[in-house]
């Protein structure tokens, strides 16, 4: 059998993790069988056992894949010059414009790891990275003068991550949730707690600027 290129291969394993996706969001993860992932796929179990070896296997691809897609937005979220309006736009494309499947999808997850160690170690490393991401920034943000938090920082990331939590859960089980109602109110709340200095005016009285040189 002759080898599959590599944009062939890369093509069929982001298949198979979107059905092994859709199958854990839909069935959970103990009653998806890899049967059922390779009659999603559209591949044979040979061709799938390639690719992942196991559930766990399909879990780990899926959370990196995650993290990958996070890192990515959050690079430009950490260098926006308006943070509450990058972190919009971000809320937006997690709670508004994905599908609902994905919140069900991480919720699933996230129950399993309770009972599953290996998969507690897979989702549990995905979801400290996006913690220290946003701690590492607000701290960044408090440093350069940019923000002045009501709370320390370990605090207020934690705070981050459990308004967001409340999202993901709110919109995998209710079918008619509507986050773009209350997202605004959501980052206001945010805002309220970094506390965002402006930034001083360019259009300072020339006396001021001359006291500013002496």
């Amino acid at each position: 059998m002759p080898k599959l290129k590599p944009d062939t291969q890369r093509l069929r394993r982001e298949n198979i993790l979107d059905a092994a996706h859709s199958c854990f969001a839909r069935g959970g993860f103990h009653a998806t069988t890899m049967q059922d992932i390779c009659k999603a796929a559209s591949v044979s179990p040979g061709a799938l056992y390639v690719y992942f070896d196991s559930k766990e296997a399909l879990i780990a691809g899926l959370c990196e894949r995650d993290r990958a897609e996070f890192a990515e937005r959050f690079a430009s979220l950490s260098t926006a010059p308006d943070f509450l309006e990058a972190l919009t736009a971000i809320g937006e494309h997690y709670f508004v414009d994905e599908s609902p499947e994905k919140q069900r999808f991480v919720v699933e997850m996230g129950v399993e790891s309770t009972r599953n160690p290996r998969i507690a170690e897979i989702f549990m490393s995905v979801d400290k990275f996006c913690s220290d991401s946003f701690e590492a920034l607000f701290q960044r943000l408090k440093d350069e003068g940019r923000i002045a938090p009501r709370v320390d920082v370990p605090t207020l990331a934690k705070v981050f991550n459990v308004i967001g939590d409340g999202l993901f859960w709110r919109r995998a089980i209710e079918p008619n949730f509507n986050a773009r109602e209350v997202l605004p109110v959501v980052i206001e709340l945010v805002g309220s707690l970094l506390n965002p200095i402006e930034p001083m005016s360019m259009d300072v009285p020339v006396s001021k600027n001359r006291e500013a040189r002496r």
